[in-house]
């Protein structure tokens, strides 16, 4: 008898079915198409970051490593979908379960941390202008991202547990209060990894944009490509992580509540948000873009047609440097812009009458 209530007790614990086939399957083509298309995209990107734009001359460290963040998510994406496929939310075997939650966890919070930082550097450039940057001090210093990485790895640990995945923390049939710790821990650690970077990032949002509202027209340029790598950081935010971590606490919620008709739906909200989610993989290559031209640059002249490339190159984006000189003598201004890529300088003039 006492085994067979710890066996009941077990699978309300463990119980990580699809309560909707379809609905699964839809989620697993959905992957697979991520799959396909995060993979050639960031492979790409390694590919420039190293041998065209050569990232460790040019103080794009950071960026480099929310790639290798990406790359981690997108290993994932095909056993992750296989799981779906067989109606499962997670690998029954305990290792493969708590490897995908490693990677997945792990890819969250470099993404995030890595992506803040950024976004920090932008802020005190901005805002700060004159003072002391200790983010740009840190870019300059490559083993800090090492550092990043290491404080990182126990962040993923409380989520690391075969229960996480289907949520069945609070809200079991058996609850003591060790559990009940563990499992409040757990959450406070996965939610705080999105509520206060978000936090952050809104700040510097905020105060870029008041900046950008009392400067004058000639400053305003380097306030709007502030503002761009900033916005870009928060569409990240706001399709990637937002979503997946307002749906969980409805479900831990409803869990609660024991509403076992509105955790099902819960439930398959919650998977699809999670499963949007996994776009930053594709979205990030934007955040590069944004961060520095000469990134872009270096992108286009290796991957873009011919016919495409002049026009993409002139397209300033509001990231190129502008000089401007006046010739008083023919009223006419000159603005150069230039660029910089990996492979080469670009220098477009304009001529404005």
């Amino acid at each position: 008898m006492p085994g067979q209530a710890n066996m009941l007790t077990n699978s309300t614990i463990d119980h990580c079915k699809t309560p909707d086939p379809l609905t699964y399957q839809i989620l697993s083509w959905v992957m697979v198409v991520q799959f396909m298309l995060g993979l050639p995209l960031n492979l790409s990107v390694l590919y420039v970051f190293i041998f065209r734009f050569k990232f460790w001359k040019n103080k794009s460290i950071f960026l480099f490593n929310i790639v290798v963040a990406d790359f981690l998510l997108v290993a994932c994406l095909p056993f992750k979908a296989d799981h779906y496929r067989h109606q499962l939310r997670r690998s029954n075997n305990n290792a493969v379960c708590k490897t995908m939650l490693f990677m997945l966890f792990l890819n969250r919070g470099a993404s995030i941390a890595f992506l803040i930082t950024l976004s920090i550097d932008r802020y005190f450039n901005v805002v700060h202008l004159g003072r002391r940057n200790f983010v740009k001090i840190l870019k300059k210093t490559p083993q800090i991202s090492i550092v990043i990485w290491l404080l990182l790895l126990p962040l993923t640990i409380p989520t690391m547990v075969t229960t996480f995945e289907c949520c069945n923390s609070h809200g079991r049939v058996v609850e003591t209060y060790m559990h009940d710790v563990t499992d409040t821990f757990r959450e406070l650690v996965f939610f705080s990894q999105i509520v206060i970077p978000f936090i952050i990032l809104v700040y510097c949002t905020v105060r870029i944009v008041n900046r950008l509202s009392k400067k004058t027209v000639g400053e305003k340029a380097k306030l709007r490509r502030a503002m761009c790598v900033v916005m870009s950081v928060v569409v990240v935010f706001s399709i990637c992580f937002l979503p997946c971590t307002i749906a969980r606490a409805v479900l831990l919620s409803v869990r609660l509540q024991k509403w076992q008709g509105a955790e099902d739906v819960a439930v398959q909200v919650y998977d699809s948000l999670m499963v949007l989610s996994y776009m930053d993989c594709l979205l990030d290559p934007l955040v590069y873009c944004f961060c520095n031209s000469g990134f872009k640059d270096a992108y286009i002249t290796s991957f873009c047609p011919g016919f495409l490339q002049e026009r993409l190159l002139k397209t300033d984006f509001g990231l190129g440097t502008t000089t401007t000189t006046t010739n008083n003598t023919t009223n006419t201004t000159t603005t150069t812009t230039t660029t910089m890529s990996g492979a080469r300088n670009l220098s477009l003039p304009i001529l404005e009458k």
